[in-house]
């Protein structure tokens, strides 16, 4: 089977992860992966906040909990040690596709490494708060950015789940 066709079978959303932070070049090329993603009209107009330092990844825990409205000690990343924030530039129509799809290829990339990974929403409510735009500002991003998804990413705690059956009658030719 294609090496691709594989990782696209066998990839799944993990719920556990180590605290162990993966090597930085293997993150390197999970974010690469994700900026080959394909794009509208070739724009590029999805961008990689990628968090590592532990201080940030608490204050991006909390601020997720507040807006999904859970308690405090609650971790909506799964104790994942690294946070790979997509953001899409809100003046290209195309920003919730071309991130979407670079959230898929990072996703894929690693597993492919030996990685899990898990893709997390509330990131559009964090990055429309003043504190995450002075962040961006912070770090010289200009533009004004939309939050696609969170890509969790760490080393597994345990088995990877089985995939789920996929369901009948999803596809239609018209030949």
């Amino acid at each position: 089977m294609n090496g691709i066709i594989k990782a696209i079978k066998e990839r799944r959303s993990i719920r556990k992860f180590k605290t162990q932070i993966p090597r930085k070049e293997d993150l390197m090329q999970i974010i690469e992966a994700g900026l080959y993603a394909a794009n509208g009209r070739g724009k590029q107009a999805a961008i990689v906040l990628a968090i590592t330092n532990k201080q940030m990844r608490e204050k991006l825990v909390k601020a997720n909990c507040k807006i999904g409205g859970w308690p405090d000690g609650f971790d909506p990343f799964y104790g994942a040690p690294v946070i790979l924030v997509v953001l899409g530039d809100k003046t290209c129509h195309t920003q919730l596709y071309d991130g979407s799809l670079m959230m898929g290829n990072m996703m894929l990339a690693a597993h492919s490494l030996g990685l899990g990974s898990i893709w997390i929403q509330r990131s559009k409510e964090e990055f429309e708060q003043d504190e995450w735009k002075i962040l961006l500002a912070g770090l010289g991003v200009q533009c004004e950015w939309e939050g696609i998804g969170h890509c969790a990413v760490g080393y597994t705690e345990g088995d990877v789940p089985a995939p789920a059956p996929r369901k009948d009658n999803r596809v239609f030719w018209i030949e």
